[in-house]
């Protein structure tokens, strides 16, 4: 590896293209050895120049961050939040909506070619969403302490010492305060100014994190509170009651340790600490409504739910389906209208519960993890579709080889990173099946993130 020393001054670089992660990249002008080296920058357009300099140096590779715009790309535009940059969260403020759509398309196509060597020579459709307050839910940071004043300017409410809301800086665990945050929903948005404007009415310092989800309408939301350390549950249950006294909008509270307390068991299946209110939120969408309890995944853009649920599921039937990683039962409530029979698998015991009560008696849930599912053989006949959502790591090579033994006619893979798909599709199209078609759910707009839906047949 070269010496980190070689690079303590600026350097001008020129933007080649964005990649997978929300960087630029360039490459240094050669050394002494004659080889250059890989830059990742943030905050960049393909074909500016940009002084910076080296924050972090590996084999092959270098980080770096922008001390000068050289030369700025016509495409460039003023970010709307005024936390862009610092706040870790979004990673395309500067960049037009239209134009993000474009590069994270480029961004997949070329994901799938390094990785699977497939040339996706069809168009990719793109589901475009309302770019600004499209988060159904946020996860905020909380700190109750002196160096944190009220974020109003005045005294906090009932002698509290400091109350603040906030995200981790870019690249960072360092807290950020913030007020607002415009991608998430209105509601969310005004439950954050005005739980600043109490002065968070005595929060209990055991709290740590807010987690604030919204229904549909954005009229109710439900929060999720995370503690770091043990807390009186009455102390909890009188913060929840004046939350709701204060704010009506909150339906309820729920607390649970937080991640760094849990050892065994998943986060989000951890038996609550104390509740006060509705431990479950109601979300209608245009033909189903779901229950979605404290801790449960769920689709955040609020805008693209129904769409989505229309590609994954519409223009099928037959007599069997398997929904794996079901969640909730998003798409299981939906293929229930087109199938006989579904088999909906769901491993996490909360979206398991939320599962048994949201889907008709045509549909089946079953407790359990995807890949002993399918590896139990407990699958009889060959299925007419397969539906997967799997998490950001992917199926894994023990489901897809599961799959390819399944031999169902269809399979629609939704995926929230484009280089585990690639990954996971790869035996699949070995093993004689074909892409029909390929669509990008722009889910998580100003961010680097894409969500992609891939229709498999045989």
């Amino acid at each position: 590896m070269r010496s980190f020393a070689r690079y303590t001054y600026d350097l001008l670089l020129s933007i080649e293209k964005l990649i997978y992660g929300g960087e630029g990249l360039a490459r240094t002008a050669p050394g002494p050895d004659g080889r250059s080296m890989t830059v990742f920058v943030p905050f960049v357009l393909p074909g500016e120049k940009v002084e910076a300099d080296i924050r972090q140096e590996k084999p092959g590779f270098a980080r770096g961050s922008v001390t000068q715009l050289v030369e700025a790309s016509p495409d460039r535009i003023e970010a709307r939040c005024p936390y862009f940059r610092q706040c870790g969260g979004c990673h395309y403020q500067h960049i037009p909506y239209e134009r993000q759509l474009e590069f994270k398309a480029g961004i997949l196509r070329e994901t799938l070619r390094r990785i699977a060597k497939i040339e996706v020579t069809s168009e990719i459709r793109l589901h475009a969403s309302p770019p600004w307050n499209y988060r159904n839910r946020t996860r905020l940071q909380v700190r109750t302490a002196p160096e944190f004043p009220p974020q109003t300017g005045k005294t906090g409410r009932c002698g509290d010492p400091g109350f603040a809301l906030g995200y981790f800086r870019f690249g960072s665990h360092e807290f950020l305060p913030v007020r607002e945050c415009p991608i998430s929903s209105p509601l969310i948005n005004r439950v954050m100014a005005r739980l600043l404007d109490l002065g968070g009415l005595n929060c209990p310092p055991a709290v740590e994190e807010l987690e604030l989800f919204a229904d549909a309408a954005d009229e109710n939301l439900l929060v999720w509170a995370f503690c770091g350390r043990e807390a009186s549950q009455v102390d909890l249950v009188r913060w929840a009651q004046a939350l709701t006294r204060e704010l009506p909008e909150i339906g309820g509270t729920t607390f649970f340790a937080s991640r760094r307390r849990l050892e065994d068991e998943a986060p989000m299946d951890a038996k609550p600490l104390a509740q006060f209110g509705a431990t479950a939120i109601r979300y209608r969408t245009q033909q189903h409504e779901y229950r979605v309890s404290g801790g449960a995944f769920f689709q955040v853009n609020r805008h693209l739910i129904d769409e989505l649920i229309w590609v994954v599921t519409g223009n099928v039937g037959g007599d069997l389906a398997l929904d794996l990683y079901a969640g909730g039962g998003l798409f299981s409530a939906a293929l229930a209208k087109s199938y006989c029979h579904i088999f909906a698998v769901e491993a996490s015991q909360t979206s398991y519960g939320d599962l048994v009560q949201n889907v008709p008696a045509n549909v089946k849930a079953v407790g359990a993890r995807t890949e002993d599912y399918l590896g139990g053989r407990l699958v009889r006949q060959r299925p007419d579709l397969v539906v997967m959502d799997p998490p950001r790591t992917g199926a894994g090579k023990t489901v897809t080889r599961s799959l390819v033994e399944l031999g169902a006619r269809g399979i629609r893979y939704v995926s929230c990173d484009p280089a585990t798909l690639a990954r996971d599709i790869t035996p699949l199209l070995a093993a004689g099946y074909g892409i029909e078609e390929v669509h990008l759910f722009d889910l998580f707009p100003e961010t680097f993130h894409i969500e992609t839906v891939v229709l498999l047949t045989r």
